[in-house]
């Protein structure tokens, strides 16, 4: 069987790079995109920081305080605000030039994409290297944004590889050479591996892949259960079969707020929602539109997301409908909350227009 050729995208240092987009003076110094909470000051956590920023041990979820320390000894060091409006629309102008290279086109989130590109180079991974270098050229001119690509005949591998020597990497995994690739790494490269579980392999004496290629399946299984367990048994093996899905940034309608003071209390939590759900009800309303899947997301106070959602039996624009679902999700995730919540959000997608009366009377 030939071999697929699938390619991970991901764009480097994402919201930073778009700043210095925005402004070129900032690339030679330390840039930090900050999530700010209402609270005024330097309350708030580091969404993104560039490389320059990163050498003094700034990253992703730190408080802006403590990087602001971290960066002392630097007077030329940048704090921006998040500016998602024009993150999305550097992302959809590099979405647009990447799609034009696929087979098969996934959109995965603002900043990475999955393309399957075995029938345009014929599973050839030489070509699949002048292809990828043609994307990077391509993103450059037209977007002046840079990213790292990963090539393998799968999507995990492929994800591995791309975050492999970034920024403005090119890594090419055949066949061939998965198992001496993957051998070497540190068992956290595996995505879905977290600190707990890297915890318990590292308890065990395990550090790298090739370790953890010593455990049989059923150890994994008893440890993690059957789900995770056979997840790991495969990942470490390089073996994947999960196909590449055309998928286009859904369309929905979301509201999302910074809370006054991090919690994870129910009724003030409520108070929160009640208000969103009016405020995305006000813009279903607004554009004739109805829903069938319903969603809460919380950005947690280290700057991780959480989300829960549901599907509808039948697609509605109702106030009380929307109120009632999204106040369950929260009882639902709010179960083993155990982080504070920083930002509350609702939507609501699968979208459809309403259909009205005026289209039955224009009958008669």
């Amino acid at each position: 069987m030939e071999s697929r050729v699938i390619f991970h995208i991901d764009f480097d240092y994402f919201f930073a790079q778009c700043e210095e987009i925005r402004n070129p003076e900032l690339k030679s110094k330390p840039v930090c995109v900050c999530v700010y909470s209402d609270r005024g000051g330097d309350s708030g956590a580091i969404a993104t920081a560039n490389y320059t920023a990163r050498k003094y041990g700034v990253k992703s979820g730190m408080p802006i305080a403590f990087a602001k320390k971290r960066l002392e000894e630097r007077n030329d060091a940048v704090f921006l605000p998040v500016d998602f409006d024009y993150y999305i629309e550097i992302s959809d102008k590099a979405m647009q030039v990447m799609k034009d290279f696929a087979d098969i086109f996934e959109y995965v989130g603002k900043d990475e994409a999955y393309l399957d590109v075995t029938k345009r180079i014929d599973s050839n991974f030489d070509k699949a290297m002048h292809l990828a270098q043609q994307i990077k050229n391509s993103i450059r001119d037209k977007v002046k944004l840079s990213c790292s690509i990963g090539i393998s005949p799968n999507k995990l591998i492929s994800k591995i590889a791309s975050d492999y020597k970034k920024p403005d990497g090119l890594t090419v995994v055949p066949p061939n050479k998965i198992e001496v690739f993957l051998d070497a790494l540190p068992i956290r490269t595996i995505p879905g591996i977290g600190k707990k579980t890297e915890q318990k392999f590292s308890e065990m004496k395990l550090e790298t892949i090739e370790d953890l290629k010593k455990l049989d399946v059923f150890t994994l299984h008893k440890e993690f259960g059957r789900k995770s367990g056979t997840y790991i048994y495969n990942a470490v093996r390089g073996t994947d079969y999960e196909p590449v899905k055309e998928r286009e940034p859904s369309i929905q309608f979301s509201k999302i707020t910074t809370l006054k003071k991090d919690s994870k209390d129910y009724d003030f939590l409520l108070e929160n929602l009640i208000e969103l759900c009016k405020e995305v009800h006000d813009v279903v309303i607004k554009n004739n539109k109805t829903f069938k899947s319903i969603g809460i997301h919380f950005v947690q106070s280290d700057l991780s997301n959480k989300s829960k959602s549901r599907m509808l039996r039948n697609p509605t624009s109702n106030y009380e409908e929307l109120q009632k679902n999204a106040v369950q999700l929260l009882k639902e995730a709010l179960e083993n909350q155990t982080i504070t919540i920083r930002r509350l959000g609702v939507k609501v997608a699968e979208l459809s227009e309403i259909q009205g009366q005026r289209d039955i009377t224009s009958f008669f």
